[in-house]
């Protein structure tokens, strides 16, 4: 079964600008893996990382949403000194934001086998790491695994 870290733009795509054709698609991509996961289909992880950013947005309704959506989360993934290591390695090596350096940390920790993000400019960087994580935008996910 495969285990998912999806990066925290998967969770608020459905509250983009859904005009934006490619916004549509990978609001339905993240819809369809969240469905995915409820049937029990495959796993996804919550972290520390999601859990902060996630209280920090300002929008209430997404607030509220990704935390029902964080209930299909059935691996967690707590803070714990390798991730925070792990995040200085992947910021410095690839360039990489402190949060995002941390949601790819919290991945290889738990060793998930997808690391989802909607972000072209973090999978181009997090895949120069060479990880034994597959890293891609949600679609390609959906297209790879069969609709």
């Amino acid at each position: 079964m495969d285990v998912i870290y999806l990066d925290y733009n998967c969770f608020q795509r459905g509250f983009d600008d859904l005009r934006q054709i490619r916004i549509q698609i990978e609001a339905l991509a993240c819809q369809e893996i969240f469905m995915r996961a409820e049937r029990g289909e495959l796993q996804l992880v919550w972290s520390f990382m999601h859990e902060d950013e996630c209280i920090l947005c300002p929008f209430p309704e997404r607030k509220y949403e990704v935390f029902r959506l964080s209930a299909l989360c059935k691996i967690r993934a707590g803070p714990k000194e390798e991730i925070y290591n792990y995040a200085k390695v992947f910021q410095r090596k690839a360039r990489l934001s402190s949060k995002d350096a941390i949601h790819l940390a919290c991945a290889y920790y738990i060793k998930a086998g997808f690391f989802l993000t909607c972000d072209d400019n973090l999978i181009k960087h997090a895949k120069q790491l060479n990880l034994n994580i597959k890293i891609m935008n949600p679609v390609d996910y959906i297209r790879q695994e069969g609709a």
